[in-house]
């Protein structure tokens, strides 16, 4: 019993003594707050970047020339430039970056890392829109010009809406893949749920428990939404029939 004895005392230092799990539950409130966040500001980045690589993909080489077909070919470029440097630089350098040189003059962390992190997660998005709005059948603009709409009102009333339920589960997934890159937060001297447990560490010079509290608060949420997200895809299934 004396493995218990010890275990139970280092809980006792490092959570109960001094209050030390209020770190955890800070941290776990700004986790929350970021990923939050992150994922509508992603969401809308995303949706804007797929509707225009996808109507670039769609309508360009039919466009008459002009200034609109100009414009969608800038406006396709600039969206392809966001994906390259976007996806090719890690997440915590652009953290860095965000931090320390575009919003260097500013205090509020929490802020610079919605931002960082919802950018980041945009280009991913985006990717996932997009191809849900490929995978609409090309029927379906048809049927929404014979409707008399045009092109901006069939992705909005016909396609968006269809994409955007094929697209979904993985969505709700990329939601799951942000929650754990917030992790890295602490770069930038944000109190996350990671750098709740690198607190504790410092203090108590205890290296397991806080961790180990960290992984498992962690492994918790992902499992609570792995878990509601397969609750989704059976409804969505269950709906088409």
């Amino acid at each position: 019993m004396e493995w218990f004895q010890t275990l139970q005392a280092d809980f006792y230092l490092n959570f109960i003594q001094d209050d030390r799990w209020r770190y955890l539950w800070t941290g776990l409130g700004n986790t929350l707050k970021i990923t939050f966040f992150a994922v509508i500001i992603g969401i809308v980045i995303g949706v804007v970047v797929s509707i225009v690589r996808s109507t670039y993909d769609k309508t360009y080489d039919e466009m008459q020339p002009g200034p609109g077909r100009y414009l969608l070919w800038i406006g396709d470029r600039i969206c392809r430039l966001y994906l390259t440097v976007i996806r090719g630089t890690p997440v915590v350098v652009q953290l860095m970056i965000m931090y320390y040189i575009i919003f260097a003059s500013s205090r509020n962390s929490l802020m610079v890392a919605v931002f960082a992190f919802g950018i980041n997660s945009g280009a991913y998005v985006a990717e996932i829109f997009r191809s849900g709005i490929m995978s609409v059948d090309a029927g379906q603009f048809e049927a929404g010009r014979s409707l008399g709409f045009n092109y901006v009102e069939t992705m909005r009333h016909i396609i968006l809406p269809q994409a955007f339920k094929n697209v979904l589960p993985t969505l709700a997934n990329e939601f799951i893949v942000l929650l754990k890159e917030t992790s890295v937060a602490g770069y930038v001297t944000i109190r996350d749920l990671t750098m709740g447990g690198y607190i504790i560490r410092g203090v108590t010079y205890s290296s397991f428990m806080p961790l180990i509290a960290v992984a498992l608060i962690y492994l918790t949420m992902v499992m609570f939404f792995t878990w509601l997200v397969g609750r989704l895809e059976r409804r969505l299934r269950n709906s088409d029939h």
